[in-house]
């Protein structure tokens, strides 16, 4: 029988670099920055399109994900492995301030709109640090109630669903390719050995990138619908520049306040915080640690929301962490923190040389999709474990009413739900939608089936197995 690779715990006597050494371990670092690459910097590419900006805050941008990544693993006493990436629940809001065109906004260049709607991160990310001291006054205990595994089991399920189309649509543009790097992570992570099957993301961007340039300059092959496979011309740009073009430091832009941006981009922080939660139950369920009591959800949403105020004070998009980086763990059972931080110093790196920023942005969106068939699938997967190691029993009608609440209410809001407050539109994303109705729901449907040790009021009947506790003792910091 095949042995079985253990898992690198997230801290302790083993580590990334005792268990694999110092360059296997740079690798499994470039392989995160990877992951997250190609959606941090569609981010900055689709907001820059927003303003009609010739240069994206691409540079911006990969900076403040490695400090904010960094920023987050010192507020969370170094043992969360997550990654802090741009966040697309803002571009609705940068959207909406790039169409404001009345009161001071009405012959305001796009550059300085944009700084008004990074003032709005700014705020956004504060009030992170609000429902964060909520917890920290009344307990972590009290928050740990509404969110049973009932509730958090559906909802990673649904970030991995939420993220398929997504998946599917990149990998529309060219299949050949995409299923080239889907095929190359397989064979890696099931049949390969050592360093191989560690790094069978890494192997299946780098790989099939090669056999796409092989297609375009040797034989000469397109995409299905004509379009090149490659693009090098930001590259090419950046070369035509001399020095500059491949060393520079990134355009940091100070926010600036105005109450109307603040109350477009502020609101959204109700939806990313709702999603953060759902990801750090996501990587609690893939590393085996609850995050969610140490070091505890009031510190990751301090990191989080300063990694997303520090961004948005110089000009870059909003921070959130990222579910690419929570299925690089699930494949390759290396949860140290350390090699996280690793990904966000090359991402810091990166972002003063914008030739080399633009050859990784060169990567086709077909190869990325391939990837996240992958990616994303664990996801879901991860939170079906959640289900079953938590033994989460659906023979209740109670809970089969809870998830196909949070199911259907997150894939059936495909665009949210938008309502006015004031004079301003407000958006609330079906990820965000599908939280609230979840906790919701777990609040005020009778019959809980699961014990908070330490309860003063009277246990309802449960089944006959054995249901974990939680000491609730052990939840406060």
């Amino acid at each position: 029988m095949k042995k079985e690779r253990k898992p690198i715990p997230p801290e302790g006597i083993r580590n990334a670099f005792q268990e694999l050494g110092v360059p296997k371990t740079l690798i499994l670092g470039l392989q995160h920055m990877f992951a997250m690459f190609g959606a941090t910097i569609l981010v900055p590419i689709l907001v820059g399109g927003y303003f009609g900006m010739e240069h994206p805050p691409i540079q911006v941008t990969l900076f403040f994900a490695g400090v904010g990544t960094l920023f987050f693993h010192v507020c969370t006493k170094l043992k969360v492995p997550a990654f802090l990436g741009s966040s697309f629940a803002f571009l609705g809001g940068f959207a909406s301030v790039a169409n404001l065109n009345e009161g001071i906004y009405a012959n305001m260049d796009s550059v300085e709109k944009l700084q008004y709607a990074c003032g709005g991160v700014v705020v956004s990310g504060l009030l992170y640090l609000i429902l964060a001291l909520v917890m920290k006054v009344v307990g972590v205990k009290r928050v740990i109630r509404f969110l049973p595994p009932v509730v958090t089991g559906p909802m990673i399920i649904l970030i991995g669903l939420s993220l398929a189309p997504s998946a599917v649509n990149n990998a529309s543009k060219n299949w050949v390719l995409a299923g080239i790097a889907l095929l190359i992570i397989v064979i890696c992570n099931i049949w390969g050995k050592g360093m191989v099957r560690i790094i069978p993301i890494l192997l299946g961007v780098v790989i099939t990138y090669l056999i796409a340039i092989v297609f375009q300059f040797v034989f000469g092959l397109t995409n299905p619908d004509g379009s090149a496979i490659l693009d090098f011309t930001g590259a090419a740009a950046c070369a035509s520049e001399g020095l500059l073009g491949f060393i520079n430091l990134p355009e940091f832009k100070l926010a600036k306040f105005d109450l109307t941006a603040v109350f477009i981009m502020a609101p959204i922080a109700i939806a990313t915080m709702m999603e953060h939660i759902g990801d750090i139950s996501s990587i609690s369920a893939t590393v085996g640690e609850n995050y969610v009591e140490n070091p505890g959800l009031q510190r990751t949403l301090v990191g989080d929301g300063i990694a997303t105020a520090l961004a948005g004070m110089f000009g870059g998009p909003a921070n959130t962490t990222y579910g690419e980086n929570t299925g690089v763990l699930e494949l390759s059972k290396v949860y140290d923190p350390r090699v996280i931080r690793l990904a966000a110093v090359y991402a810091i790196v990166l972002s003063f040389s914008p030739f080399v920023a633009r050859i990784i942005g060169s990567i086709p969106s077909s190869i990325i999709g391939g990837v996240s068939f992958v990616l994303y699938g664990m996801i879901s997967a991860i939170g079906v474990r959640n289900v079953v190691e938590n033994q989460v029993d659906f023979r209740n009608s109670r809970n089969l009413i809870i998830a196909a609440l949070i199911l259907v209410t997150g894939l059936g809001f495909t665009q949210g739900i938008t309502f006015t407050v004031g004079t301003t539109s407000v958006t609330l994303t079906s990820l965000a939608l599908a939280a609230l109705v979840g906790i919701a729901a777990n609040a005020l449907l009778p019959g809980k089936d699961y014990i908070f040790h330490g309860d003063n009021e009277a246990k309802l009947k449960t089944t006959s197995e054995t249901i974990p506790t939680i000491n609730e003792s052990d939840l406060d910091d």
